[in-house]
């Protein structure tokens, strides 16, 4: 195996292909001597030269194209220094700079590789996500960090538990883990980052945690994959006196008989399950018959403003919380701010409530 620089293209129907740059200087541009040919009519006939820097980076020289080339998105002047993931455009021709291994006997000689590519609008395309560099930088500890919200008794107002929260503080990244995932899902990374805000999490609270629940979430795309159950089954052995909730999303309830063995094998390591946002969209009720969760948490807008609601809609309330106790789950509210909504819930039959009224995040860095 060796250590090969290329260019990563994605074409119209969404196919990903790589030019592996095996000598340098290597000539971009329309005309067909060159060593990566581009058959678009925005790029000059020479366009640009990459080629190795005295420093030992790879620079990028625009040949002065007509179109320009672009470095995320940047139009370069004269020439510049290229890093692993940076997004390259010449004229509106899009590759992401791969740094990869390949075996040293499937690679061609370079003048088999004489790429050819077909150009689209004069625009820059977005076929690869801003910041790829910097998301490797979070997913390896940088910027990475998290909090804890209480979860208390309905009633007494103790702590029962805390649900474990994802936290950024990158610079160069979004500041919220919607919009965080949002980044990662262009780049079908979800399950990258939803692994490294739990392994964060874990490692950082756990210590203060003993017998506590500590609830946690899990992208849907990783929640029945046997990698998922390995993590787990590590973190068990890490952390045997904490007690585990892996919170299921809706979404990723859509087997029956896959649900249930999942929740078999948690069972087996001592590790429990929620059902998160229920009522956020299709009530799980078969599901709640067939495979009970340990705890059903009520989505907010269940619960938002339920002490203002009519009569209808806390009987509607009132009756899925039953539910889920003969189903002989736990049901919590998701939430409450105020101690009118607190109180609604009580009377309704919640045993946990959790939000801004018995307790904000705790940032890890208080702790």
């Amino acid at each position: 195996m060796e250590t090969q620089w290329a260019l990563e293209s994605v074409s119209p129907d969404g196919t990903r292909s790589q030019f592996l740059i095996t000598q340098l200087p290597c000539q971009i541009g329309r005309a067909k001597d060159n060593d990566l040919v581009i058959s678009d009519l925005g790029l000059s006939r020479v366009h640009a030269t990459l080629a190795t820097d005295i420093t030992g980076k790879l620079r990028l020289i625009d040949e002065n194209s007509t179109n320009g080339t672009f470095v995320n998105r940047n139009r370069i002047e004269g020439y510049c220094l290229l890093k692993k993931n940076d997004i390259i455009h010449f004229a509106s021709a899009e590759f992401r700079l791969r740094l990869i291994q390949v075996e040293h006997h499937s690679v061609l000689p370079f003048d088999q590789m004489n790429t050819m590519l077909i150009g689209g609008s004069r625009s820059l395309s977005e076929h690869f996500a801003p910041n790829e560099a910097e998301f490797d930088e979070l997913i390896m500890g940088h910027g990475l960090s998290g909090a804890i919200q209480p979860i208390v008794d309905a009633q007494t107002r103790q702590i029962f538990g805390y649900e474990l929260l994802g936290r950024i503080s990158h610079p160069s990244l979004p500041k919220t883990p919607i919009e965080l995932f949002s980044l990662a899902r262009t780049m079908e990374r979800e399950v990258e980052l939803s692994a490294a805000f739990r392994e964060f999490g874990i490692q950082k609270f756990a210590q203060h945690l003993e017998g506590k629940s500590l609830f946690f979430n899990a992208h849907p795309k990783e929640m029945f994959s046997e990698v998922f159950l390995t993590s787990l089954d590590q973190v068990r052995h890490t952390t045997p006196k904490l007690r585990l909730v892996v919170e299921i999303h809706e979404s990723a309830v859509t087997n029956i008989k896959q649900l249930r063995g999942f929740a078999s094998k948690l069972a087996s390591q001592d590790i429990r399950i929620a059902y998160d946002d229920f009522g956020a969209g299709q009530a799980r009720l078969l599901e709640l018959a067939d495979v009970p969760a340990d705890f059903v948490k009520f989505d907010i807008a269940l619960i938002r403003g339920l002490h203002l609601a009519g009569p209808r809609k806390r009987q509607v309330v009132r009756d899925l919380v039953q539910m889920v106790l003969s189903s002989g789950s736990i049901p919590l509210a998701e939430g409450v701010e105020s101690e009118d909504e607190a109180k609604v819930c009580v009377a309704l039959g919640f045993k946990l409530i959790q939000g801004f009224l018995t307790g904000k995040p705790i940032p890890a860095e208080l702790l």
